[in-house]
């Protein structure tokens, strides 16, 4: 029967990744040993969140803290924010330019609201995080750059200006979902200097272009990686930039859901009047005990140094395994460890031969092979928008031990071998 549904749920498609999830939880439930790198999130037993936090919650719970907040968040953590990013970011934002969300997730669909009409272009890198799924939401003219290896699969303004004429809306994400790659200093200002010459080539008439700028991993970046924002590097993109942000990923609190966005004042408060319509606020006594998380210097400064150190660990550890494995001679490479939680690997393995005569055509195919045969749970990159079977896979460390990938080594050695 037609017309039950809209068109607009006719046309949601669901999460990749939570299909694959329910694929290895099956497998772990038959005993079988999987190295789980699909999930974006912390495993509890692996990263908790910091105890000023936990008895900050249980604390404001305790005092009857449990009744709505106001809908554009608390003061307090409104005022936390902003010190947070004059603090750690060199950025001077006032308290009306912070709204505080239930997660990062309302931020970007309330921005895309906002700002973007049915038919106006939306840009965006491929691979990224949902981005194709928001554009769709407001009916956008989507328009995504393919991005590759050789720019660290982040676009150039090269390959932006071909498309950036007439666009509403660019939405950008470094430290990045899925490749755990950033920015580079140069990369990012040319950007910048490309949105500030197509503002100023428009006529008063003409709706300006904004940037969003998701930057919720931008406390992890490892080694020598150093986070860049369009703010610091050209104060002018403060009129056109909102930065998606929250202490879901800094602080291993993604179950908490609390989020913000900063950014000009008049595109914050037409966000927190749409939010207003959905109540997606952050629960109060997270956003109290959040708010003295963010002001204890010294708490946050310890805390992230500890994040940083296991994290890299870990990805560490799967780099320099694919690495020794590409020594053997396998068809298999690795970003270097940059920044959020996650590394990419490519796994060329399309044409190979199964022992059990099956021929690896696609990633998906290569992706079943290695969780069946080796219990290595990844994300291809079409999961993040990008069609082609490149043999590219996100690898998440946030719910893995630094055993967990010491072991899963030599099973993917195995399964590699099996192939003809």
């Amino acid at each position: 029967m037609s017309g039950r549904l809209s068109q607009l749920a006719e046309g949601l498609v669901g999460s990749e990744i939570l299909r694959i999830a329910a694929e290895v939880r099956e497998l772990s439930a038959q005993g079988r040993p999987i190295c789980n790198l699909t999930v974006g999130d912390f495993s509890p037993s692996e990263f908790r969140i910091p105890e000023r936090l936990a008895h900050g919650i249980a604390d404001y719970v305790m005092k009857g803290q449990t009744n709505y907040p106001p809908s554009n968040g608390v003061l307090e953590l409104r005022k936390a924010v902003a010190a947070l990013y004059k603090r750690g970011l060199g950025l001077d934002y006032p308290v009306e330019s912070v709204v505080i969300t239930s997660g990062g997730r309302p931020v970007i669909h309330s921005l895309f609201q906002v700002l973007v009409n049915a038919g106006d272009r939306v840009v965006y890198a491929v691979p990224s995080w949902n981005n194709d799924h928001y554009a769709g939401l407001v009916r956008a003219d989507a328009v995504a750059i393919v991005c590759r290896a050789d720019t660290n699969f982040l676009p150039t303004a090269d390959m932006l200006k071909p498309v950036i004429r007439g666009a509403r809306l660019l939405s950008l994400n470094s430290p990045s979902n899925p490749t755990g790659t950033l920015f580079t200093e140069q990369q990012l200002a040319d950007i910048c200097d490309l949105v500030l010459d197509e503002n100023a080539r428009r006529g008063p008439d003409e709706r300006p272009l904004f940037v969003m700028y998701d930057q919720i991993y931008w406390m992890l970046t490892f080694g020598g990686a150093h986070h860049v924002n369009p703010v610091s590097l050209r104060p002018e993109m403060a009129k056109y930039t909102v930065f998606v942000d929250g202490l879901s990923k800094s602080f291993a609190a993604t179950g908490l859901r609390v989020g913000w966005g900063v950014g000009p004042v008049d595109i914050i408060k037409s966000m927190g009047d749409l939010l207003t319509h959905i109540g997606a606020w952050a629960p109060r006594p997270e956003q109290m005990a959040g708010a003295e998380l963010l002001c204890a210097e010294d708490d946050v400064r310890a805390y992230r140094a500890g994040m940083i150190r296991d994290i890299q660990e870990r990805l560490t550890l799967l780099a320099e395994g694919i690495e020794q494995l590409r020594r053997e001679g396998f068809p298999v490479e690795s970003t270097t460890p940059q920044g959020a939680i996650y590394l990419s690997a490519r796994f060329g393995l399309h044409g190979k031969r199964t022992p059990n005569g099956a021929t690896l055509t696609s990633n998906e195919s290569v992706r079943h092979y290695l969780l069946q045969s080796a219990g290595m749970a990844v994300v291809p990159f079409q999961a993040f928008g990008q069609r082609e079977d490149t043999g590219w896979f996100r690898l998440s460390a946030g719910a893995v031990s630094p055993r967990d990938v010491r072991e899963l080594i030599p099973r993917l050695r195995s399964s590699l071998q099996a192939l003809s």
